[in-house]
């Protein structure tokens, strides 16, 4: 039963109980599986379901947030290539307010500050550093 087999100037391969489950590629790696990290399938974007006003924190990196009402982005919580999207999951506008502390750029004019994310709307916010912020997105003011 093979664990491991290396390929002199070719592929590594590795097993799970008699099942090839990654191996080394001349174009990279490859998987016989799903590949997960400590939030789940790294090819699903987990949700955080949330029905009343909500403040992000740092577990929500990397994931879409639905909210039922405003949303606050703190400073210092997210770090150098964070993620969020935010999705309105009403028939009404919410505002996402910019914490206290947090530079959050608005890439449709470069202005600060709070927004208004229209029924139905996206935005994506993206940390190049914990109190810097870009967001941009669909239905967003």
């Amino acid at each position: 039963e093979n664990h491991l087999v290396a390929t002199a100037d070719g592929s590594v391969e590795l097993y799970y109980d008699s099942s090839k489950k990654f191996e080394t590629t001349s174009a990279g790696v490859s998987s016989g599986g799903t590949i997960s990290d400590g939030k789940g399938d790294v090819r699903k974007v987990f949700k955080n379901e949330q029905g009343s006003a909500y403040t992000l924190v740092a577990a929500d990196s990397g994931k879409a947030v639905g909210a039922s009402a405003g949303v606050t982005i703190p400073a210092s919580v997210f770090g150098n290539g964070d993620l969020i999207t935010i999705y309105n999951n009403t028939s009404g506008d919410i505002t996402l307010t910019q914490g206290s502390g947090l530079t959050m750029y608005f890439t449709g004019d470069g202005s600060t500050g709070n927004r208004t994310l229209g029924a139905r709307g996206m935005s994506t916010v993206y940390f190049p550093a914990g109190t810097t912020a870009f967001i941009s997105g669909s239905g967003l003011t």
